[in-house]
């Protein structure tokens, strides 16, 4: 199976201010076959308990994909960085 037809990929995931604590981690490494970051970002509620409710529809969460702020619709693409984080963060 070619690349093109292998939707797997490995992710790097990082987690900013609020989400870091409520998370208990800075960052992890994933293997998800998510397309987007809004099907990445529903996968990780899935998990359930704090992932559940800090990435819960409503919430206030900004991504990033490789340091850009990017919308739900973003194409996912293997080697991917990840960041989620607050609206406002530092001060």
């Amino acid at each position: 199976m070619s690349a093109a037809q292998n939707p797997h990929k490995r992710i790097m995931l990082r987690y900013f201010a609020s989400l870091r604590e409520a998370l208990g981690q800075g960052s992890e490494s994933l293997e998800t076959d998510a397309a987007t970051l809004g099907a990445l970002r529903q996968e990780l509620r899935a998990r359930g308990g704090a992932y559940a409710e800090v990435l819960a529809p409503g919430r206030a969460v900004r991504m990033a994909l490789n340091q850009e702020l990017s919308q739900e619709t973003a194409a996912l693409p293997d080697g991917a960085e990840v960041a989620f984080f607050p609206p406002v963060t530092g001060g």
